[in-house]
C-alpha cells in the first residue's frame, strides 16, 4: 500500500495535477453534458423549442439536489480516504468506502420516493407554472428523470471514491461511457421516435445506468482500499466524519439549488410584469434563456471543480503526511489555473454569446429571445473569474480538512448572497436584477475568499514540516 501511495509525496506537483485533475475534469464535464446535451436537442426540436428548454431549466435544480447528496458522500469519502492513507490508517479508509456505498444507496431510494410522491408541488416550487406548456413538459421530463435518480447518485458518489483509490482514468471512462450513450440515444428518441421530453429523459437515464454498472464493477476490484463485507455495516464514527468532509461539496450544490429556485421564481414574477415577457407566448423565454446561461456556467464550473477535486487526494495525503510545502505549491498552481479558466470563459461570454445561443436553437426563436440571451450572458457572467477562484478555494479548504471555513464560505456565497440578491435586486431593476445578482455575489465573496487565501498561505508556510515521509521525500516543492 505504501508503494502505491508514496508517489503522492514524491512525484512533482505538476505531474500529479495532470494525472488526477485532468481525468476528474473530463469526468465532471461529461457528467454536466447529460443535462446540457438534453437541452441542446430539446431546443432544436421544433415541436419542443423554448417550452421544452424552460422545462429543462425547471427540472435541472432537482437533479442538482440528487448530485449534492451524492458528492457530499463521494467527495467526503475521497477526502477521508486520502487523509487516512497519509496517516497509514487503512482500516478507516476501508470503512469509509463501505459506509459511503451503503449511505448513497439508502439516500437515493428515499429521494426518489419523495420526488415521485410530491412531483407537482416540487415543480411548482421551481417555477414550472410560468405557463401551461412549460408545466406539462416539466412534469413529463421530471417523472422519467426521477426513475434514474438511484443510478445517477450511485455513479456520481463512486466517481471520487474511485479516484481516491488511485484510478482517475477509470472514473473518467465510466462517466464518459454513460454520456456517449446519452448523446447517441438523444437524437434517436427526440427526432426519430418523437418521444419528446420522455425521450430526452430516457436517454439520460440509460446512460446513468451504464455509469453505475461500471462503478459496481470497479467496487469489487478496488486496488488500494478493498472494503470487506463488514465495512459496509454502518459505523457511526466513520459515517459522521465522512459527510463532514464532504459538506462543502453538498452545500455548494444545494445552495445553488436555493439560488436557482429564487431566480426561477423571480423570473416568473417579474417576467409577468414585463411588457414583452408578460405575454403568454413569450412568458417562457426568460426561464429558457437563464437555463442556457447556467448550462454554459455549469460547463465552466465543471472544469473548475474538476481541477480542485482532482487535487483532493494530493492535498489530503500531503497534509496527512505534514508535507505543507508541497500543499502550498499545489495551492499556488491551482489558483493560477482557475484564474485562466475564468478568463477564457469571460472572453467567450462577452465576445461570442451569439455562437452560444445558436447552439441552443436561437434560430427557431423570436428576436426577443436573442436580445435577452445576449444581454444575459454578458451581465450574468461578467465576474466569472472571481466565481472560478471562489469555487476552487471552497474545495481546496475542504481537502485540507477545514470543513468549517469551507462550509461557511460556501453558505455565504450561495445562500446569503446568491439567494439574497436574487430576491432583492429585481425589486429595483426588474428582470435585469436577476442577472446582476450573480456578479454582485461573486465580487463580495471574492473579498472574503482573499482573506482566507492569505490565511491559508500563512498556515502552510508558517511551520516546518515534520514527518518521517518528509525526511524521505525531496525537500523542494517541485
Amino acid at each position: 500500500m505504501e508503494q502505491k501511495t508514496s508517489y503522492l509525496a514524491e512525484e512533482k506537483i505538476g505531474i500529479l495535477m495532470g494525472k488526477y485533475a485532468v481525468p476528474c475534469i473530463i469526468s465532471l464535464l461529461v457528467g454536466a453534458l447529460y443535462n446540457v446535451v438534453d437541452q441542446i436537442f430539446i431546443a432544436n426540436a421544433d415541436y419542443l423549442g423554448s417550452f421544452g428548454n424552460a422545462a429543462n431549466t425547471v427540472v435541472f435544480p432537482l437533479t442538482v439536489i440528487a448530485l449534492a447528496v451524492a458528492v457530499m458522500i463521494g467527495d467526503g469519502c475521497c477526502a477521508f480516504v486520502s487523509l487516512s492513507l497519509g496517516k497509514k490508517e487503512l482500516s478507516d479508509a476501508r470503512k469509509s468506502v463501505g459506509n459511503s456505498v451503503t449511505a448513497v444507496i439508502a439516500g437515493s431510494v428515499v429521494l426518489c420516493a419523495i420526488y415521485l410522491i410530491f412531483a407537482d408541488p416540487i415543480i411548482t416550487l421551481f417555477g414550472g407554472t410560468v405557463n401551461s406548456e412549460t408545466f406539462s413538459y416539466s412534469k413529463e421530463y421530471f417523472f422519467w428523470i426521477t426513475l434514474g435518480i438511484p443510478f445517477y447518485m450511485f455513479g456520481q458518489a463512486l466517481n471520487p471514491i474511485i479516484r481516491a483509490d488511485g484510478s482517475p482514468k477509470f472514473a473518467m471512462v465510466s462517466t464518459l461511457a454513460g454520456a456517449v450513450i446519452n448523446i447517441i440515444l438523444d437524437p434517436i428518441f427526440i427526432f426519430s421516435l418523437k418521444w419528446g421530453m420522455k425521450g430526452a429523459a430516457l436517454a439520460t437515464v440509460i446512460g446513468q445506468v451504464i455509469t453505475a454498472a461500471l462503478a459496481v464493477f470497479y467496487l469489487f476490484r478496488m486496488k488500494t482500499v478493498k472494503p470487506s463485507k463488514k465495512d459496509f455495516r454502518i459505523d457511526i464514527h466513520i459515517l459522521r466524519r465522512t459527510p463532514t468532509l464532504g459538506m462543502t461539496s453538498f452545500l455548494s450544490q444545494i445552495s445553488l439549488v436555493a439560488a436557482m429556485a429564487a431566480i426561477n421564481n423571480m423570473i416568473r414574477k417579474y417576467g409577468a410584469s414585463d411588457p414583452v415577457f408578460g405575454q403568454e407566448e413569450y412568458a417562457q423565454i426568460p426561464m429558457a434563456v437563464i437555463g442556457i446561461v447556467m448550462k454554459f456556467f455549469q460547463i465552466v464550473i465543471s472544469i473548475v471543480v474538476g481541477l480542485s477535486a482532482g487535487c483532493i487526494p494530493i492535498a489530503g495525503f500531503n497534509m496527512g503526511a505534514c508535507l505543507k510545502n508541497r500543499v502550498r505549491s499545489l495551492f499556488t498552481r491551482l489558483l493560477a489555473a482557475e484564474a485562466i479558466v475564468g478568463a477564457v470563459a469571460l472572453i467567450i461570454a462577452e465576445f461570442f454569446p451569439q455562437a452560444l445561443i445558436n447552439i441552443f436553437g436561437a434560430a427557431n426563436e423570436s428576436a426577443y429571445y436573442t436580445e435577452f440571451a445576449l444581454k444575459s450572458f454578458r451581465i450574468y457572467l461578467c465576474m466569472v473569474i472571481f466565481a472560478c477562484i471562489n469555487k476552487s478555494c471552497f474545495i481546496f479548504l475542504q481537502a485540507l480538512g477545514k470543513a468549517a471555513s469551507s462550509t461557511l464560505l460556501s453558505v455565504i456565497r450561495e445562500v446569503v448572497f446568491g439567494v439574497g440578491f436574487a430576491i432583492l435586486l429585481p425589486i429595483f431593476f426588474g428582470l435585469d436584477g436577476v442577472l446582476y445578482s450573480m456578479p454582485v455575489s461573486d465580487i463580495l465573496t471574492f473579498a472574503i475568499t482573499t482573506v482566507l487565501i492569505v490565511k491559508t498561505y500563512r498556515e502552510l508556510g508558517g511551520r516546518k514540516n515534520s514527518s518521517k515521509i518528509q525526511k524521505d521525500a525531496p525537500q523542494n516543492a517541485h
